[in-house]
């Protein structure tokens, strides 16, 4: 999720208008609606010290709004926390384990990435049973989804193809 997305998920959370966030987070009142737009948007990106202010004013760290680093502890917490407001990430305690995963119930996207984070737990299992060498895994997971058998993936044709065929089948097309 970009930092505009997330802006604008956490100020709708805190029930704010994209004019009074950006007012309080000291943007001139009579453009501060249109700023705050073009963030949101993506048609710009806040600089730090702003976004500091708008983490600021929505009561959160300025790393839950800018694009995580995964390369850091705390930016893959942040890229967790943000796959459970957009996704549905569940985390729980079982036993002293932690166990993550996907609510599908939490609508079609969580479904989805539920769904393909099965197929990628079921490729797991059987390296680890030995079903699969470490090399086929890596293979699987390194060009997800082209080796995914687990579900129905549809190809579509380049634009060439689809209007070759066209013009090889028009004259059978039936024109209202």
């Amino acid at each position: 999720m970009a930092i505009g997305e997330r802006i604008r998920y956490i100020r709708n959370l805190r029930g704010m208008t994209q004019k009074y966030l950006g007012t309080l987070a000291g943007l001139p009142e009579k453009t501060a609606d249109i700023r705050m737009t073009q963030y949101e948007t993506g048609a710009r990106t806040p600089k730090e010290e702003l976004t500091n202010a708008l983490a600021s004013v929505l009561e959160v760290s300025p790393l839950a709004l800018d694009v995580p680093d995964i390369d850091s502890y705390l930016g893959l917490m942040h890229t967790l926390f943000t796959l459970e407001d957009r996704y549905g990430l569940t985390v729980e305690n079982r036993d002293g384990d932690v166990a993550l995963r996907f609510d599908p119930r939490k609508g079609r996207d969580a479904a989805s990435v539920s769904q393909m984070v099965l197929a990628w737990a079921a490729m797991s299992d059987k390296t680890r049973r030995g079903e699969m060498s470490k090399e086929e895994y890596d293979r699987w997971r390194y060009n997800y989804p082209k080796f995914d058998t687990t579900q129905n993936w549809a190809s579509v044709p380049s634009a060439e193809l689809s209007d070759m065929l066209i013009e090889a089948f028009k004259d059978r097309l039936e024109t209202d």
